[in-house]
């Protein structure tokens, strides 16, 4: 056990918490010293602060790396992860102290941060969980029906997309650090994750058998995302770093494309990326072969690469939703998520849209990239303007899927949409779909992997009692929805009468209106990740 650097006691639940170098909570017994009841494994560095919140059976961390933890006591389990960046704690830290009555951590370093850490209402007892901890990213692998789940206890689960079964799992595959993303190479055969840990492990996923560990060169950092790509007949991994200071983008090549087991050898820095590159951390990556990529990062800049070259191609920036001079303090203007308009892209359109990113305000942005890079068009289509947390577009750019952080996924037919230059309305909704499985995945903090139809038929939750036959639609839980859709205000479709834009009984014209499908209820501090959305295509 390591020197002890804080510690609380509980005496209403008559528990002793401590914490210090050796970056683990330990939960004590008072009349019984000898050995600690629990241990809480998940910092990556000196915890500093432990506060637990009896009223809510919650346990509070900070380390000396400005990251915020919270845990449930019951379990052990870690709920949910806040960097330095996401919380807006800067510099070292000072002090901390935990205000119950509006449920706040304030924390003082450079300045004084006040975080709200609003806690989701236990869940129902009906609720089926495909996970105890959060889901913070998910994944269909087409070679084999397969999901793949992980959540933030660094646990792994593989499901049968037909069933709903789960086939295996795998603990501890970061060790005590959770994992942040995943992506699959060309074959579907290995799993790529990555992890607080700073590594990118590659797996044989059905056997939760580690073929290969990559490592970042940088003491303090974490995989923030990753992604798969073929280079000249190479395998590529490229993967982004956080760390205490910038990080440039990493590639790993692989010299035998078909052997895994070989050896993966780190390429050197673009010296582009070293002297153009983002200033910021990255936060996302995005690929469109066979040589573009795409990177953004906490200050909104995107930059486009040729990966053959290691050349910057263009960079945007994202606009501000606020022209207020007197509005000092804005939203959060990160840039954490991209999808590439293949079909665009790949006949190199210089009028169309070929990029959709997310920004700040909830906002949904449509780059032109060829032929003078600019903006196309700039809405919001949430009516509470929640984060966009993940988008998702199918084969033929037809439809995107953007999913936010309090649970909906706004579905919008883009077919038509910045194919001739700037828009000004956001494009139409629908739930028309033409693909090969039909099926949206989601997965969502509130510890759940459900799929859908994607005309919205609730099909079930991984893990749930009884399996269901993804043929056969009588097996889905349609027409029944989780109990937590049924209760969410929000859920109720947008239209001027309900608002109360027109008194009842006079007629309202037809409106093109978002129509949304609620995904889960997912309340959450700071501003992490609620919810990922991919398609088994």
């Amino acid at each position: 056990m390591g020197e002890a650097l804080a510690f609380f006691f509980c005496r209403r639940k008559n528990l002793l918490l401590t914490g210090g170098l050796d970056q683990i909570i330990r939960v004590w017994n008072p009349h019984l010293p000898g050995k600690p009841t629990g241990l809480l494994r998940s910092h990556m560095a000196p915890v500093i602060y432990i506060h637990l919140s009896s009223e809510d059976n919650k346990i509070f961390s900070m380390s000396t790396d400005n990251t915020v933890k919270i845990w449930d006591l019951e379990t052990h389990s870690c709920l949910f992860t806040a960097s330095s960046r996401a919380s807006g704690i800067q510099g070292a830290l000072a002090v901390c102290l935990y205000l119950p009555g509006p449920r706040a951590l304030c924390v003082a370093a450079d300045t004084v941060a006040l975080l709200h850490l609003r806690m989701r209402s236990a869940p129902e007892p009906h609720l089926a969980l495909s996970h105890q901890e959060p889901v913070v990213c998910c994944g269909y692998n087409s070679a084999f029906r397969h999901v793949v789940s992980c959540s933030e206890a660094s646990i792994v689960k593989v499901w049968d997309f037909e069933t709903g079964r789960q086939l295996s799992e795998f603990w501890g595959a970061h060790g005590n650090a959770g994992i942040t993303c995943l992506t699959f190479d060309s074959s579907g055969r290995r799993l790529v994750t990555g992890g607080r840990d700073g590594c990118l492990k590659i797996w044989s996923y059905n056997n939760g058998h580690c073929l290969h560990t990559l490592k970042h060169d940088e003491k303090q950092s974490e995989v923030c995302d990753c992604t798969y790509m073929e280079v000249n007949q190479n395998n590529v991994l490229a993967a982004h770093f956080i760390a205490c200071t910038m990080c440039p983008l990493r590639l790993w090549i692989q010299d035998a494309p078909c052997d895994f087991h070989h050896f993966w050898k780190p390429q050197p820095h673009w010296q582009d990326d070293l002297n153009n590159g983002h200033k910021e951390d990255i936060l996302c990556v995005a690929q469109c072969p066979p040589f573009l990529l795409a990177t953004s990062s906490y200050d909104g800049e995107i930059i486009i690469w040729n990966v053959v070259s290691g050349h910057v191609y263009c960079k945007l920036n994202t606009p501000s939703p606020s022209d207020d001079p007197n509005h000092r303090e804005g939203p959060d203007p990160s840039v954490s998520r991209l999808a590439f308009l293949k079909t665009r892209a790949a006949r190199l359109d210089s009028v169309a849209a070929s990029l959709i990113a997310n920004g700040p305000g909830g906002s949904v942005t449509f780059w032109r990239l060829f032929g003078g890079a600019g903006l196309i068009a700039n809405f919001t289509p949430s009516r509470e303007k929640a984060q966009v947390s993940s988008i998702a577009v199918t084969t033929e750019d037809a439809l995107a899927y953007l999913a936010d952080q309090q649970g909906f996924v706004h579905v919008c037919n883009i077919k038509e949409y910045g194919l001739q230059g700037p828009e000004l309305p956001p494009p139409k909704s629908s739930l028309e779909l033409i693909e090969e499985e039909n099926i949206l995945l989601s997965s969502s903090l509130d510890h759940t992997v459900r799929l859908w139809s994607m005309n919205g038929a609730y099909i079930g939750t991984f893990g749930q009692s009884s399996p269901w036959d993804i043929f056969t639609p009588a097996s889905w839980s349609h027409p029944r929805v989780p109990y937590e859709i049924l209760t969410d205000p929000q859920s109720t479709p947008a239209h001027s009468v309900l608002e109360g834009d027109a008194p009842p009984g006079c007629t309202v014209g037809t409106e093109e209106q978002d129509q949304v499908m609620e995904e889960e209820t997912c309340t959450e501090v700071g501003a992490g990740t609620s919810s990922s959305a991919v398609f088994p295509l």
